[in-house]
């Protein structure tokens, strides 16, 4: 790896903190709403799975209906992922695996691309690749807040951002521990990419904002 290509593959599209809104379901034609939703309530930073039918279709509209969010996709498995993504308008793509070739065809397209993995040599060899933060996934059933702090005291230098089975309650605890940025998903949405529910989204919404509010407050 050169020195020439490092800055662009340590670009962060993922604002310095930011809690990630991770949504996957069936289909898509509840995301848009859902963003619009959560934008209102704070948060700015959506991430439309690939296994959801419409998802892209979904992440366009959603850049046409709120030009000031960060909008990215998920579950990208091969370098087509990441075309289509980069044509649908994202400024960001994560992985739940790491393959190299996607690195360098997220690279070549100019954009922010965030691998997966779980185990410290899976992350500090995605790392060395000059990733701009590499996401930890799923971290809930292999200790949570726990086994974060495990992996911040040996790799202090690496960008993490813990996702899967991460609660509203522990949301802000990962960055306080030093996350660059943290996926929440299936806390978050509950119901609603299926059921349409924005009322119940609005409500956890504000629960996981004012959380963070405390945690501002005593860091």
């Amino acid at each position: 790896m050169t020195s020439s290509t490092t800055p662009d593959r340590r670009r962060s599209a993922l604002p310095p903190g930011a809690v990630v809104a991770v949504m996957r379901a069936p289909d898509a034609r509840h995301f848009v709403a859902s963003s619009r939703t959560l934008h209102e309530a704070g948060l700015g930073v959506f991430e439309y799975t690939l296994t959801t039918e419409g998802a892209l279709d979904a992440l366009t509209a959603a850049g046409e209906a709120l030009p000031d969010a960060v909008l990215g996709v998920g579950t990208v498995r091969t370098p087509d992922d990441l075309r289509r993504a980069a044509d649908a308008g994202a400024h960001f793509a994560v992985s739940q695996v790491f393959l190299p070739r996607l690195v360098e065809a997220a690279v070549a397209l100019g954009l922010s691309y965030v691998p997966g993995a779980l185990t410290p040599t899976e992350i500090v060899s995605a790392w060395e690749t000059g990733v701009p933060a590499v996401k930890v996934s799923p971290i809930g059933p292999l200790g949570g807040l726990d086994y974060l702090r495990e992996l911040r005291g040996p790799l202090p230098d690496v960008a993490l951002m813990p996702t899967g089975g991460v609660t509203l309650e522990a949301a802000a605890e990962y960055l306080r521990l030093g996350a660059v940025a943290v996926g929440v998903s299936a806390a978050l949405f509950g119901d609603t990419l299926t059921s349409g529910d924005l009322d119940g989204l609005r409500a956890r919404a504000a629960s996981l904002a004012g959380r963070q509010a405390v945690e501002e407050l005593v860091v």
